[in-house]
């Protein structure tokens, strides 16, 4: 047996590169009956790896990896029907196929810098181009999931390894962007 970590299938093997020129694609939830198909126009942007005990991981996967799109440029083109919100009070409202439980997009609606964008698994898809995680979020967060603490330090090598920088919060500019969201909100933002 390998004392290899594994993180997520999509980054285990090493990180692949997406392409500046990439259109968009499909995705595809994981029912083999009427499987859930969302479109994305165009690339994802912010992708990384994700901690956090909301976000969709697939099985024995101790990160997600989630990426945003434009939320007009996210389109459920087949069996909508399938799909239910997991938590309509959660900011992210993530919905998810009902038969399953892959997560195909979730907007963010309310007021919020993160309003407008959707995020979306780009591992559902079987198009290659897209954007590669750029950075683990919510590392520490994957002990509320039920990852033993003692595992902490190798998992973080390992993000390392695979050439991610982990982090406890989101990445430097996307803090950034909510810190600057909240300073206009309260107009204490001297631009």
């Amino acid at each position: 047996m390998s004392d290899k970590v594994l993180l997520h299938p999509a980054i285990d093997d090493g990180i692949v590169a997406g392409s500046d020129s990439f259109a968009g694609g499909t995705l595809t939830c994981l029912c083999t009956d009427r499987p859930v198909k969302v479109t994305i126009d165009g690339q994802v942007v912010h992708n990384h790896a994700c901690g956090c005990t909301k976000c969709w991981k697939p099985a024995g996967a101790v990160l997600s990896v989630v990426a945003v799109a434009p939320t007009a440029n996210v389109h459920v083109v087949e069996n909508g029907d399938k799909l239910a919100i997991v938590d309509p009070a959660a900011l992210i409202l993530r919905h998810a196929c009902k038969a399953c439980g892959a997560h195909m997009h979730g907007p963010v609606e309310r007021d919020h810098a993160f309003k407008g964008l959707s995020f979306v698994h780009t591992e559902l898809s079987r198009d290659k181009g897209w954007q590669a995680p750029q950075f683990a979020a919510f590392v520490s967060s994957v002990i509320e999931g039920g990852v033993a603490p003692k595992r902490m330090d190798a998992i973080r090598a390992r993000i390392r390894e695979v050439g991610l920088e982990p982090y406890d919060c989101l990445s430097p500019a996307l803090m950034d962007a909510l810190a600057v969201f909240a300073a206009r909100k309260a107009g204490t933002l001297a631009e």
